[in-house]
């Protein structure tokens, strides 16, 4: 019908034969985005004599910025002032809206300046929204400060405005525009409180997001969603899940966005357990399993050790996009699958898919881990001669650790000093942890210097080379290295295991005890550490709370949840563990070894790859 309607506006026979009626069909046309054909009825209603007024203008703006037709927006501003229709507040709003959406935020203002009332509270706030959709974030607040001089009234879209216009990286005055909100009574307001919520998530500030979330009188999907997102984009995947708990308990059923967040957290917890649940709630709701929600599966799948089902994801998917084919050929990566990564990177190339940025790390990596030095040089070497991909900073870091864990340091060094753009933290951190590899201290010492001039209050730099001192038998230096971490006040990321039981996760940290367990867990632990003393009496660090470093943490977290994953799993049942850290040397030697004495598969990831331990061995083959 609405088609049909179109077409007769294209007839003079069946013009429209007063105003009313034009401005009837332009707000219709619109209204449903077709906004060609909304100026093809403006320019017929010019030819045919009946000329425009105050309630035609909107429609036709609206059309013009959407087109970005910036000069039919300023002809139809000529039409505006012929017409004598200019001092009307909506019309004054919907020329300010269509410069700011064509680009031309001087010409918005100069309408904002010229127009005879400055206290239309509606001209403001199209005025800072305009500022913030072209990223002119300082006008947009003192546009803001301005109305409090004039005495103009705000409202929930002022707020709105100038709370998005904040996230371009003034907190301070976000906060202050908080304050003011709450002294006006507009904090109640939901959009408001989302966009408030939003924006202290932005600046990574979960904690005044979570107490926006808890004043709220009512909370919708988006609002959940939003503080769901927070939680996910900070890292705080075990806050995600509980969030996600409150919100099945309140009857507020999730959408597809909401699936991505939980699913990223069960990825980073290895929840393998609520990931399988969310599938299920995939499959039986009515988006489906659309691309996004098969994207973040393979990748929960894979990051929580079950390859085979991300496989199975990924080859039933209709349709796959870059971003598809990267997730699975991460996945393959990280387990060390480095022959399966790259035979899927080329069949990506075979199906028509144009790598990306994110792709080309991802078998750059997988080439890294899987020792595969020359097909990874091959593939660097053509990014930007045959897909136009110009490498950046962590495309050399990946080659950089490609080349150093092969031992080839010299060529690291040289190709960092050949490098087009300047090296960053990671790319000297990887040279770093090569000669941790290959027992270089010279060259790790370059490297240590070069990378705490750009981080020096990482003290995993610091923790790497006191190591390499170590293992050199270099007693000074990692006296030096001890001094320079105390005196500088910097203190490790404390090192955390995570595993899951009956579909909750148990936090370890190092040195734990506050787990209900912790009594049969170091009882039984000691039983293990006895028993590969007894294995092999010249076995490194098999004794509890010996571990090299500079920060002595007691007993490792790895230690403890997979004693943990000992105790309340069936006898032959394999245990999945996640590391926030890379796993230490001692460490990777002593599961090898209860590996093979209790006759389990014990699976790892820490925060380099996966390794699978099963009959003594490590899948890794002692190359992480």
């Amino acid at each position: 019908m609405f088609k049909r309607a179109i077409t007769t506006t294209t007839t003079a026979t069946t013009s429209p034969t007063n105003p009313t009626k034009w401005n009837t069909r332009l707000r219709e046309l619109s209204k449903h985005r077709l906004f060609k054909e909304a100026l093809n009825l403006y320019q017929q209603m010019l030819r045919s004599g009946h000329p425009p007024n105050a309630f035609t203008f909107p429609f036709a703006l609206k059309s013009c910025a959407a087109l970005s037709l910036p000069i039919s927006g300023e002809q139809l501003h000529s039409h505006v002032i012929q017409s004598g229709c200019l001092p009307e507040p909506f019309i004054i709003t919907s020329l300010i809206s269509m410069y700011s959406k064509s680009g031309l935020i001087t010409n918005a203002h100069k309408v904002f300046d010229e127009m005879p009332l400055r206290n239309l509270t509606v001209c403001y706030n199209a005025l800072i929204a305009g500022f913030v959709l072209n990223d002119r974030f300082f006008e947009a607040m003192e546009l803001f400060r301005q109305m409090g001089r004039d005495g103009v009234g705000l409202n929930s879209i002022t707020l709105l405005g100038v709370i998005k216009g904040c996230e371009g990286g003034n907190v301070g005055f976000g906060m202050g525009v908080h304050g003011c909100s709450v002294k006006r009574g507009l904090d109640c307001e939901v959009c408001v409180m989302n966009c408030l919520l939003t924006m202290y998530v932005k600046f990574g500030m979960v904690g005044f997001s979570r107490k926006v979330f808890d004043e709220m009188p009512e909370r919708g999907l988006i609002s959940w969603n939003a503080m769901i997102s927070g939680y996910a984009q900070n890292g705080l995947a075990t806050d995600v899940l509980g969030l996600y708990r409150e919100m099945e308990r309140s009857g507020v059923r999730p959408d597809a966005v909401t699936l991505v967040s939980v699913l990223s957290a069960c990825a980073h917890l290895g929840a393998h357990g609520i990931g399988r649940e969310i599938e299920g709630i995939v499959l039986c709701s009515e988006f489906g399993l659309n691309s996004f929600l098969a994207n973040a599966l393979i990748n929960m799948y894979a990051r929580c050790g079950n390859l085979s089902k991300a496989r199975e994801i990924f080859d039933e998917m209709p349709a796959k996009n870059v971003v598809s084919w990267t997730a699975i050929i991460v996945g393959y990566g990280m387990h060390g699958h480095g022959e399966t990564a790259v035979e899927l990177f080329d069949a990506m190339l075979r199906a028509g898919i144009q790598p990306d940025r994110a792709a080309f790390v991802s078998v750059l990596s997988a080439c890294s881990h899987a020792g595969l030095t020359e097909k990874g040089l091959e593939y660097f070497n053509g990014m930007e001669e045959n897909y136009r991909v110009n490498p950046g900073v962590e495309h050399y870091a990946c080659v950089v650790d490609l080349l150093g864990r092969a031992g080839r340091l010299e060529e690291a060094e040289k190709l960092i000093a050949s490098m087009p753009v300047e090296p960053d933290g990671a790319v000297w951190g990887a040279l770093l942890g090569a000669c941790k590899i290959h027992g270089n201290v010279k060259l790790a010492e370059l490297a240590f210097d070069k990378v705490i001039e750009l981080e020096p209050t990482n003290v995993g730099y610091y923790v790497l080379l006191s190591n390499i001192y170590s293992e050199a038998e270099n007693s000074e230096g990692v006296a030096r290295l001890r001094v320079m971490i105390r005196t500088r006040k910097l203190k490790k990321e404390p090192g955390c295991s995570y595993v899951e039981h009956k579909d909750k996760v148990h936090l370890f940290v190092a040195g734990d005890r506050s787990h209900p367990q912790v009594n049969e867990i170091y009882r039984m632990l000691e039983e293990l550490e006895n028993s590969v003393k007894d294995a092999d009496g010249s076995r490194k660090n098999a004794g509890l709370g010996k571990h090299e470093g500079v920060v002595g943490t007691g007993v490792h977290s790895e230690r403890l949840a997979i004693t943990f994953g000992l105790l309340n799993t069936e006898v032959g049942k394999g245990i999945l563990v996640m590391k926030n850290l890379r796993v230490c040397a001692d460490c990777h030697e002593f599961i090898k070894a209860i590996s093979g004495i209790v006759n389990r598969e014990i699976i790892v990831r820490d925060a380099s790859r996966f390794h699978h331990f099963k009959g003594g061995i490590c899948s890794c083959n002692d190359y992480w």
